[in-house]
């Protein structure tokens, strides 16, 4: 078994790795709508229910 340092010093590593990856990589957030929820004023509890996305 590994001392406790050399794992720590490991997982460190596969981090900064991880991250330095992530960083190459382009990205492109969409602006997305947000959807519409009909909100009837004769629901004893609004806000349950099903909603169903189609993307």
């Amino acid at each position: 078994m590994l001392p406790p340092f050399i794992i720590e010093q490991i997982r460190k590593r596969e981090e900064e790795e991880k991250a330095r990856h992530e960083h190459d990589q382009p990205r492109l957030d969409l602006p997305l709508p947000r959807p519409r929820i009909p909100v009837r004023p004769d629901e004893d509890e609004p806000g349950r229910g099903v909603l169903i996305l189609d993307i």
